[in-house]
Order: C-alpha cells, then structure tokens, then sequence
C-alpha cells in the first residue's frame, strides 16, 4: 500500500481535525501519500480530492469542525453513485480510505469494503451514539459546552427563582443530557432512554419548593422532546412559568477539548495501522481506555445503551 485517503462526513464534531492530522503523520511516518477527499462522500464522488502533507494538517489540532468540510449525500447512497466514487478513487491512486464520521457514513463505509475497496470508520459525532466504543469525538468537547452554559444560566435562575428547561442536542441519544445534567447539577433530566413523566417533574420542583428551593433547572434531549413543549406542560399542569433555552448548534463548534484531541490522535493512529495491517470494514473505538477495531457489519446492526447505573445516581443526587 502506497497511497490512502480521508474524508469527514455527516455532522461535524470538535476533535475532526485533530483525526485527520494524525491520520495524516502516521501514514507519512510509514511512508504512505495521504490524500484529503473534500466534502464527504459528495466531493469524492465529484472528484475533489487533493495531496495532503506534513504542513497541510500544522495548527489545526485544536479547531473545531473539519478542514475537508462535510456534506451528505443521497447520490452516494446508489450504486451507481458509489461507483462513480470508486473510480474516482482508482483515478487518484488512492488504495484505501480512512471515513471520519457517524453511523450513515459508516454504512457507506461498509458499502465501499463490500465492493472490494478497503475502509476504515473513525466515530466523529457529538452523540456519543455508536455502539462498540464508550466515547465518540467530539462528545467531550460539546459536554463541556452545555455544562458552561447550564452554569451560566443557573446564576440567572438563582438570581430570579425561576425555573429553567434547557434543551440539548444528541439525536436519540441521551448521553449529552445525563451527562450534563449530572455534571451541573440539574434537578431534572429527560432522556430517550429513561424518559420522565413530566408530572414527576413538577413533583420535584414542588417539593424543592416546600423546602425553599425557588429555582430549577431540567434539561431535555431533543430525541424526547421539545423544550417548549416541556415548558407548555408545566404551565398548563402547574402553573409554572419556566424560561427555555434550545443550545442548538453551539454544542457542535469550539476548539475541542484535551480528551477529544488525545482520542482523535489515537483513533487516527490506529486507523493508519489497521490499514497497513490489510484489515477493512472496521470501526476503530476507545473502551475502558483502549484503543479497539470491531466489524463495521457489527456497529450498524448494534444498539448504544446508556448505563443505567448513571440514570439512577442522577435521579439520586438530584432530590
């Protein structure tokens, strides 16, 4: 093997860069070529594909998003969009490819490997959704955003003994919300996987009331539901009157965090090495801090579970 590729696909995650970079170094280290494809699988298709070196990936180990950009792409998704992708592929050089992303780019991942080209996935989502690894790139990073924010906001809701709903992004994950919602403090969290009836929501925030608690503050997965509904609820059932906050977007830029930039550089490294190996169709993961490859067939067919034991300490900490 002489010359692989790379691309980012799907929604971007901080701690992209800091992936690339060190798939970059580590093919050149073994004296591979290493090519960037631009725009996902969009850009492949359509040929925008460029050398990359040493200098190429300097300085971006700590910016957020991807220098290769993103996109999706429905043509991608046909045969014969896949085998205008190959060809341009062959057309380059390129024997191998490295895929950065979530679980629609390692579909096309295992659709690449199952005609014959060899593919590697790397998890690039702030989800944290994929099963097979504990932690995804970029997961850290947004954590860390959403608790800045709950911190913030609960010096406002301190300040005017008011209830707050915060809504986070994670698709039909919980992670972010658990997570966040037991690192700031909140006394409500509304997943996906354990979802709360929002009359035991208002049970709560009433009986931090009789003890003189006069602010709350819940946050919500937007695979529940929406925050405003959430708000409406409490307001038609109790009276409340809460302040919503949908984070949005924010949660997925930023200059990612030391976690996200260690994981990134490690699952590149590996990716590299499964490579050079002759191994394809593997997603790359990190569990109980080791660096592990698992069939991609396997991830696509699997579930992401939360641990319970997390759900109950929240529950507890937050009476």
């Amino acid at each position: 093997m002489k010359r692989i590729g790379v691309l980012t696909s799907g929604g971007d995650a901080p701690g992209m860069n800091a992936a690339i970079r060190a798939i970059v170094r580590t093919g050149i280290y073994h004296q591979l070529e290493v090519y960037g494809i631009y725009q996902g699988y969009a850009g492949l298709i359509e040929g925008k594909i460029k050398p990359l070196d040493v200098g190429s990936v300097g300085d971006i180990i700590h910016r957020g998003g991807t220098i290769l950009y993103t996109s999706r792409s429905e043509e991608f998704k046909t045969e014969a969009g896949r085998k205008k992708a190959i060809e341009q592929l062959k057309k380059h050089g390129i024997e191998a490819l490295v895929v950065i992303g979530g679980d629609g780019s390692f579909r096309g991942a295992l659709k690449l490997t199952e005609a014959g080209f060899p593919t590697i996935g790397i998890p690039g989502t702030i989800d944290n959704d994929i099963p097979g690894t504990d932690f995804t790139i970029g997961f850290d990073t947004a954590l860390n955003t959403v608790i800045h924010a709950i911190d913030q906001i609960r010096d406002t809701a301190t300040s005017h003994d008011r209830t707050f709903i915060i809504e986070v992004m994670g698709r039909d994950a919980g992670d972010i919300a658990l997570w966040a919602g037991m690192a700031g403090g909140a006394e409500s969290i509304l997943i996906p996987e354990s979802p709360t009836d929002v009359d035991k929501v208002i049970e709560r925030i009433q009986q931090g009331h009789a003890r003189g608690k006069r602010h709350s503050i819940i946050i919500v997965a937007e695979g529940v539901c929406s925050a405003n509904d959430v708000a409406k609820q409490l307001k038609e059932k109790a009276g409340i009157d809460p302040r919503v906050t949908v984070l949005g977007h924010i949660q997925r830029g930023g200059s990612p965090t030391a976690s996200d930039r260690v994981l990134a550089s490690r699952l590149g490294a590996k990716a590299v090495e499964l490579l050079l190996n002759g191994e394809a169709g593997k997603m790359v993961g990190i569990r109980q801090n080791q660096i592990i490859a698992c069939d991609i067939e396997q991830i696509l067919t699997g579930h992401h579970h939360i641990d319970p034991t997390l759900i109950q300490i929240a529950s507890q900490l937050s009476i």
